[in-house]
This record gives structure tokens, C-alpha cells and sequence, in this order.
């Protein structure tokens, strides 16, 4: 048995704060998730009309896939910090759960109607980064610089 085998080559230098940047990114996910999960019925009473009205017309599966999307995503970035491979499927299981969390806003026509076009700039954006993080993880796969 080959002494290198299952072993992983070295990422380069600018490796390290791009998976900083990912677990920061996913950090504010998981945040943004548990400010939303938590929120009283008082708090949501408060809320400016339009974000009333989305909160009550968006399903429970819409809310099941911002979970999945948060978590999966931190932990994956996690995981990409510490280059295990396990951390390409959690990428993209938190990419696919993204993908279906803001296109639920297109498939329940009470959300389409109530949201503004414009207003869907950041969601675009934040599938952007989702994706650009998984592309680091595959890339990385594929360098050889993730472990077991």
C-alpha cells in the first residue's frame, strides 16, 4: 500500500478564507432562519403588511427547505473547511433546498402575487453565492484537496 494513499493534496492559500467566507455565509443563514423560526405571533403581528401577508401564505414545505438549506449549508461549509468530501452532498442538498425555498415563491401563486419582481433580487443572489459555494466544494473534490 502506497504511504500517500488517502491522502490529500494541498489547497492553495486562497482555499482557506473562501471557506471562512462560506461558513460566515451559511452562519447568517442558520441565523436568519432561527430569527424566523422563533418569532412570536406578537412579533408577526408587527410586521409591515406586505411581510405579513407572505408570511401567512407561504407553506410549511417552504419553511421545511430554508431548514434544510441553513443547516446543511453551515455544515457543509464546515466540513469544507476541515476538506472532508462529505461536505460536496451537503452543499448540495443546501443548494437544491435553496433552489426549492425561493422557487416555492413562483409555485404557490398566493406568494407570486404578493411578491414584487424587484423583490427578488436577493433570493437570485443568495442562490448565486450558494452555488459559487458548491463549485468551490466540487472544485476542490476534483483538485484532490478533500479528505475522507
Amino acid at each position: 500500500m502506497d504511504s500517500n494513499e488517502g491522502a490529500a493534496a494541498h489547497p492553495p492559500g486562497w482555499f482557506r478564507p473562501a471557506a471562512i467566507a462560506a461558513i460566515l455565509f451559511q452562519g447568517m443563514g442558520v441565523t436568519a432562519y432561527l430569527m424566523d423560526a422563533l418569532r412570536s405571533p406578537a412579533q408577526i403581528a408587527q410586521l409591515p403588511l406586505d411581510q405579513r401577508l407572505m408570511w401567512n401564505a407561504t407553506p410549511t414545505w417552504i419553511y421545511i427547505a430554508y431548514a434544510v438549506a441553513t443547516f446543511a449549508g453551515l455544515i457543509g461549509a464546515i466540513a469544507l473547511m476541515a476538506r472532508r468530501r462529505w461536505s460536496l452532498p451537503l452543499l448540495g442538498l443546501s443548494l437544491l433546498a435553496v433552489i426549492v425555498q425561493f422557487g416555492g415563491i413562483y409555485a404557490v401563486p398566493r406568494l407570486r402575487n404578493i411578491v414584487a419582481p424587484d423583490a427578488m433580487i436577493v433570493p437570485l443572489a443568495i442562490v448565486i453565492v450558494c452555488a459559487t459555494i458548491y463549485a468551490l466544494a466540487l472544485h476542490a473534490h476534483r483538485r484532490g484537496w478533500l479528505k475522507a
